[in-house]
């Protein structure tokens, strides 16, 4: 390749990021002021590829825009031909002109960024566009303007994307809390190999005898090799507000996955201002995720108030409210509700964000005054939070 060739291929690919801006700066389309075609492609498909980047980042008047949606499509004009381009063709000519990977790329960001009416009033648009998360936040957004048919479609979406991401972190999930659980049983078999050092250390700690310098054993612990009937119970208490999408999306995958495991008896409640008891849909996470009801107003105390009437047993009881801390009542009404749910024996968690990339924008002044009465502060990947979880389990 000639060092034209390659000044040429650059300037187009600047072509493509700089839009029709790059005009001002002499860069044409065909590689330069008045140069030759670039070597990526002849000028016609080169034009073709910056319309459909172009219509990605084209202004508009931002009708039925998606709730992810930035403001950023403003600061970008597009690219030649962008404005005549309608969805329909932009997803047959991505999928003619780019890689699988590039295809999902493009997807998303024409999701967050573009208006969606033409995906919701078409239900054909739905089966060309891979599954992804960016798109299952824009149906549950919109669910409500879905037509019957594009309903079926986005269920069958939502589904496959809670699949795929329930195998991403099943595994790691199952192993942290099954290997706490076993850890955490005890057995009347007296077998050294099954000696549980710490727990008996930490229970014969009152018979420390100062004189002699000896820890006194009363009673020896062991692991066991089969599980007791008693579960601990797990209650997921996820926020509705809009800016927890990402984190309620993960919270009922995460939910369905404690679920299966024989050893955790697992709660699931939404809630706004009111609170609603999802429980008997927590191994169906799509039914879940359909069931959220975006917006409203914030009542934390109150879901903690409902959560502590499903709890039987406080020692065996993980509370885990995944919110953006902005409490609609007065503060010290949570801060006293979590300090009595702490000191009843109830341990609490509390998730700014939950997720891969959840953005964690909470309340940090009374997340911190949470932790300061019991609450476990945390924005963690789901992994993190099952190996937190374990950690409790394992005393």
């Amino acid at each position: 390749m000639t060092k034209k060739t390659n000044e040429e291929n650059t300037l187009s690919r600047w072509r493509l990021v700089l839009g029709k801006d790059a005009e001002k700066h002499g860069i044409s389309i065909s590689g330069g002021s008045g140069g030759s075609g670039g070597s990526g492609g002849s000028q016609g498909e080169l034009e073709r590829v910056e319309g459909l980047v172009g219509f990605l980042f084209e202004g508009g008047d931002g009708k039925g825009q998606g709730g992810a949606g930035d403001g950023r499509s403003q600061d970008r004009q597009g690219g030649s031909g962008g404005s005549t381009m309608t969805v329909p063709e932009w997803v047959e000519s991505v999928k003619e002109l780019f890689p699988s990977q590039v295809k999902e790329v493009m997807e998303k960001e024409l999701v967050r960024r573009r208006g969606i009416s033409e995906l919701l009033e078409k239900p054909e648009l739905l089966e060309k566009i891979e599954p992804n998360q960016e798109l299952v936040k824009t149906l549950l957004v919109h669910k409500d303007l879905l037509n019957p048919k594009a309903r079926v479609l986005a269920r069958k979406i939502i589904q496959q994307v809670v699949d795929q991401l329930k195998d991403k972190i099943k595994l790691q999930v199952e192993s942290a809390i099954n290997g706490a659980i076993r850890r955490d049983r005890h057995s009347p078999r007296r077998v050294y190999r099954n000696l549980d050092i710490k727990t008996t250390v930490k229970r014969n700690l009152k018979n420390f005898d100062s004189d002699s310098d000896k820890l006194l054993v009363e009673r020896l612990y062991f692991f066991a090799a089969e599980r007791k009937r008693r579960p601990w119970h797990v209650i997921i208490n996820v926020d509705q507000s809009g800016s927890m999408l990402d984190s309620a999306i993960f919270s009922a995958v995460m939910a369905s996955i404690f679920y299966e495991l024989p050893s955790m008896k697992t709660s699931l409640v939404l809630f706004d201002t009111q609170v609603v008891d999802l429980s008997d849909k927590v191994g169906e996470p799509v039914d879940v995720l359909l069931s959220i009801n975006l917006g409203g107003g914030t009542d934390i105390t109150q879901s903690l108030m409902y959560c502590q009437q499903l709890v039987r047993e406080p020692a065996r009881t993980i509370v885990v409210t995944i919110s953006d801390f902005y409490e609609g009542r007065l503060e010290r009404d949570l801060i006293d509700q979590t300090r009595l749910m702490f000191d009843s024996g109830v341990r609490m968690i509390g998730l700014g964000a939950l997720g891969y990339d959840a953005r964690p924008e909470y309340n940090k002044s009374t997340a911190s005054r949470l932790r300061k009465v019991g609450m476990d502060i945390l924005v963690c990947t789901p992994e993190r939070l099952a190996d937190c979880i374990g950690a409790i389990i394992r005393g």
